[in-house]
């Protein structure tokens, strides 16, 4: 194993430390122990605030989405570990303009604990929370279990889609609405060709043998639904966009928006074969591809691999995708 590390123990909070010297003037530390960071404006008077968070090792998710149009807070948790309650908490009372915090999240059942009882806390403190769980990875949960899914790379059309219907004046509960409606058109699916290997540990998190990958693989790792020899890049992607496509449904006439994710390790160029290929079976069948996004959006240290994630647009997520959105990791982002 090689990294740029010095204890494996201070991994995280050394990269926090690096990321607040250079970004002082957009971010700012919500918390004594750093692992709560706001906007440096936060909070926006009268304006919902949007708070999320979870496990280092996946940036930008979590942390690169606190920005103009997009979150206003994040809570930090070490590496694929959830964040505390308190840390939570303090993301969230720096983030209220008064206009109540939504929070928006991975699904995953520690992240689910530990927000919870934060909400609870900040209800107690006259905080008004809503949640919303992205769970948009098709192969985690079938369809008559949307709800179970996991919560992938789809994490950044749901802090778009918050952000921008928070920065136009909606009210809470129609910005939570907002996320939901997106969640019910979305979905998500990743391959996977080597593993990450967390800093404390120095392990591979799970093993591939040589010219082998895992379809339908997690962002932590987490098992797919098969692996089998490395098939060419055009078959992986007609797999993972025929698996989306009847998970939503989507017909000739659709119009839609798509996001070719890396995982960490895959080098833009591979990114854009696998892109390519999905606008010729948009193109194929009849599919109106209007919005692309290639790139690292929601990525797991050093694994390689890429994800696929595809929205079916209608008026209202055309609007809100539209709106501008910047946060100093991913720039003029979506």
């Amino acid at each position: 194993m090689k990294k740029f590390i010095n204890d494996p123990d201070s991994f995280v909070d050394e990269v926090i430390e690096g990321i607040l010297a250079v970004h002082s003037d957009a971010l700012r530390a919500a918390s004594p122990d750093n692992r709560a960071i706001v906007r440096a404006d936060a909070p926006i008077a009268s304006q919902v605030g949007i708070v999320t968070g979870g496990g280092s090792g996946h940036l930008p998710v979590f942390l690169g989405y606190v920005g103009q149009g997009l979150c206003t807070g994040v809570a930090i948790g070490n590496v694929f570990s959830s964040p505390s309650s308190d840390q939570v908490l303090a993301a969230t009372r720096e983030s209220n303009g008064g206009a109540g915090v939504l929070f928006v999240y991975g699904n995953y059942g520690g992240d689910v604990l530990n927000f919870d009882d934060a909400a609870e806390l900040a209800e107690e403190e006259g905080i008004t929370v809503r949640t919303v769980l992205v769970a948009d990875d098709v192969t985690s949960a079938p369809a008559n279990r949307r709800d179970d899914r996991r919560g992938v790379a789809g994490l950044a059309f749901a802090y778009k889609v918050a952000g921008a219907a928070a920065a136009q004046g909606a009210t809470l509960d129609e910005v939570a609405e907002a996320v939901e409606h997106l969640n019910a058109n979305m979905g998500s699916m990743g391959v996977g060709l080597s593993p990450t290997i967390l800093p404390a540990a120095g392990e591979p998190t799970f093993t591939l043998d040589e010219g082998e990958m895992e379809i339908g693989i997690g962002i932590h790792g987490e098992r797919g639904v098969r692996r089998g020899p490395l098939d060419p890049a055009d078959s992986i992607a007609d797999e993972l966009f025929a698996t989306i496509s009847d998970d939503l449904g989507l017909r000739s006439g659709d119009s839609i928006a798509v996001l070719v994710n890396g995982l960490g390790a895959t080098p833009l160029e591979e990114l854009y074969i696998l892109a390519r290929r999905v606008s010729q079976r948009c193109n194929a069948g009849g599919i109106i591809l209007e919005r692309t996004y290639v790139g690292e959006y929601a990525t797991s240290l050093e694994m390689a691999g890429a994800s696929l994630t595809v929205v079916r647009l209608d008026d209202r997520l055309r609007h809100l995708l539209a709106q501008p959105a910047s946060s100093p990791f991913v720039g003029a982002m979506l």
